[in-house]
């Protein structure tokens, strides 16, 4: 059979899928061709006029790549697996969607990264973060790095590396090629009092010893050198100074770039947010974008689906933000912990495959500094009673805290009090949440929603 045949074929998978209500054609259509015809990255790759940029880390690429696509849209056309499937087959299929596309801009997984990127070739590749996730699935840290530098090593020399260079291990990774971008912060303002027991990447790639900080920001990123062999964290030429937390609603700071420094105010909260802004500016300044259009780009963000995405329940706004591992987690309640008000809350902790059968990592996020302004929780998901059990030892009283195995059940309990939520959830947890959200008429399919 001809690519071109089996092209169309997948293509009326595609809206097979769509008109049955099965879902946004995000992934089968994309597995179809790919069983076909294996080199299919690559010829359908080679038909965008202005090629591919790719984006990874463990935490933050969803809202990076839209960050990025919100700077680049217009006047770029751009080719975007904007909801989530971040698989090969997930990019296959948006590429088929994309036969009209400038640019393709992907977001993809971190295992999956290597033979991906390697089949686009990509004029750009973000390397965000790489932290503690998914144990069973993906091993020990190192050896998703080891992937990355395999690929680093394999990529053509018209790939251009935006690394995060506050993340020691990333910034080992494709350190001596020529055309590579840094981005980190450089505000010590802004820095955590000390780093956090659940950080990650604490030892030194090159002679094994501790890593000294003069700035710990998020995990282990920050200002790192390794006091015995001198190794430190590459100089970051697209930065954020002058960072202003605005409570949960924004948070401002001066990009400072070789193009110049322009003040932004990101409508998302949260010093990880900034991280993702910086990896996106890098991004766009690296395929053409201009200044003002970064700036422009980023304030008139929107939250993806499931990061601080706000939804109305009727007797009150939640808040939905998925939390999948230790540094996430700790993220988010430190951005919750801005507000000192008591809080109602839904904790949504599932086990499937997605999210790592073991869910252990809860003990290490740092639900202590929460407790004391939980008013009321349910635990939901495979594993609530765990849930439930982490938050008695957390500190929060058990007459503040119930169990409800059935989630339709615990959105009821929820939205039967007026006032304001936030909802946490694991990935599957936060599929199951906004599938039952959609079948209420309160938001929309979340492969809608990105398109």
């Amino acid at each position: 059979m001809l690519f071109e045949a089996k092209v169309g074929l997948a293509r009326v998978t595609a809206v097979t899928s769509r008109t049955t209500g099965r879902g946004g054609g995000t992934t089968l259509p994309g597995r179809l061709l790919l069983r076909l015809q294996a080199d299919a990255l690559q010829r359908l790759g080679e038909r965008l006029p202005k090629g591919a940029a790719v984006v990874s880390a463990t935490n933050g690429k969803t809202t990076t790549a839209k960050m990025a696509a919100s700077i680049l849209s217009p006047p770029l056309r751009l080719c975007r697996n904007a909801a989530g499937a971040n698989l090969a087959s997930g990019v296959a299929s948006a590429m088929l969607r994309g036969e009209d596309a400038d640019l393709g801009l992907f977001e993809v997984d971190e295992a999956a990264l290597p033979a991906v990127a390697e089949a686009l070739a990509p004029r750009a590749l973000v390397l965000g973060n790489l932290f503690r996730d998914q144990l069973d699935r993906y091993g020990e840290l190192e050896l998703i790095a080891a992937g990355w530098r395999g690929l680093a090593a394999a990529l053509g020399p018209a790939t251009t590396l935006v690394s995060n260079a506050d993340d020691p291990l990333v910034a080992s990774i494709g350190r001596d090629r020529e055309r590579h971008t840094w981005f980190g912060l450089d505000d010590p303002a802004a820095a955590l009092p000390e780093m956090q027991h659940a950080s990650d990447s604490k030892w030194c790639v090159r002679c094994g010893a501790r890593y000294a900080y003069t700035a710990v920001y998020l995990g282990h990123l920050g200002d790192w050198r390794c006091p015995s062999c001198g190794d430190g964290r590459p100089r970051p030429s697209v930065t954020a100074r002058e960072i202003q937390i605005d409570g949960l609603d924004a948070v401002g700071f001066r990009l400072c770039t070789p193009a110049g420094d322009v003040a932004v105010r990101l409508p998302l909260p949260g010093v990880y947010n900034v991280y993702n802004a910086l990896a996106a500016a890098a991004l766009a300044l690296e395929l053409g974008a201009g200044l003002e259009q970064v700036r422009a780009g980023l304030e008139r963000f929107s939250a993806a689906f499931g990061r601080f995405e706000r939804i109305d329940l009727g007797s009150g706004e939640a808040v939905l933000l998925l939390v999948k591992n230790p540094a996430g987690g700790n993220e988010v309640i430190r951005t919750l912990a801005v507000d000192e008000a008591p809080k109602r809350m839904l904790i949504a902790l599932n086990d499937r495959i997605a999210d790592g059968r073991d869910v252990s990592w809860i003990w290490d996020v740092d639900f202590e500094r929460l407790a004391p302004q939980i008013g009321s929780v349910i635990c939901c998901g495979t594993r609530a009673a765990e849930m439930a059990m982490r938050l008695k030892y957390a500190g929060v009283a058990l007459d503040r805290i119930e169990v409800r195995t059935d989630m339709d059940e615990a959105l009821d309990r929820l939205a039967a009090a007026a006032g304001s939520s936030y909802l946490l959830a694991t990935y599957t947890a936060m599929l199951d949440l906004r599938g039952r959200l959609e079948q209420r008429g309160l938001v929309l399919p979340f492969w809608q929603e990105a398109a």
